[in-house]
């Protein structure tokens, strides 16, 4: 569940405010889903950061459909450095990049041994209007598994022009936003030469979602919030 309250301020600073209904001592489960290595660290990365800050007793059920090989030992310790001493449950598995929808059957099976295991405060997932059919399937298998739940669609810069218009904005601290990149370049060594794995573009997309939702750092994460529940 989540409240709304509006900024104190001017007419120029009138952005509803979304925060989670639990109070900071008390556990927040999250449950965070990811397709492939790398993918919940750049699109929510920053966030979860702030979520372990905020929330000390933060609990992280992690992910990770396609992570085979040099791609699962960079997801274990991607995952350590944002979760840092946070309780923790991760899960690598190792379906073929780019075949998801062809093993749909088994990755829904294994969403429906998670809606046993967990049942999270909130939901990080891929953006359903994502151009990538991996990314898709998670953010449709989310949605079908998990009912009755608070889902974030995140979002992931790249190749094919596909961003779309957020509706939920998190603002970050630039220190918060630095430590997320710096744990991209740390983790993830085998995509540093690739040209969209790029210092520049993790923090200029957050800093254009900062400048959207009039971030007092001037940075912020954006979600897709298709479904909300205001209390």
């Amino acid at each position: 569940m989540v409240l709304v309250e509006e900024r104190p301020g001017g007419a120029s600073n009138r952005m509803m405010n979304f925060r989670t209904a639990k109070d900071t001592s008390e556990v927040l489960t999250i449950l965070c889903l990811g397709a492939h290595s790398d993918d919940i660290e750049i699109g929510c990365g920053a966030t979860l950061l702030h979520l372990q800050n905020l929330y000390r007793r933060a609990r992280f059920h992690w992910v990770v459909f396609s992570a085979a090989g040099v791609r699962g030992a960079e997801a274990a310790k991607a995952s350590e450095l944002i979760t840092g001493g946070c309780e923790k449950e991760v899960f690598l598995r190792n379906y073929r990049d780019g075949f998801l929808p062809y093993n749909g059957a088994a990755v829904k099976d294994e969403f429906e041994q998670m809606k046993a295991r967990v049942d999270p405060d909130v939901i990080f997932t891929h953006w359903q209007g994502d151009a990538h059919q991996d990314h898709r399937l998670v953010s449709e298998l989310t949605w079908n598994t998990f009912r009755n739940h608070l889902i974030l669609e995140y979002e992931i810069p790249k190749y094919d022009g596909d961003l779309g218009r957020p509706n939920v904005f998190v603002p970050l601290d630039k220190d918060i936003c630095q430590k997320k990149v710096d744990c991209l370049f740390t983790a993830f060594t085998s995509q540093t030469a690739k040209p969209w794995f790029d210092r520049e573009t993790f923090l200029g997309l957050m800093r254009l979602r900062g400048m959207e939702s009039n971030s007092p750092s001037g940075y912020a994460e954006a979600f897709h919030g298709r479904k909300l529940v205001l209390g």
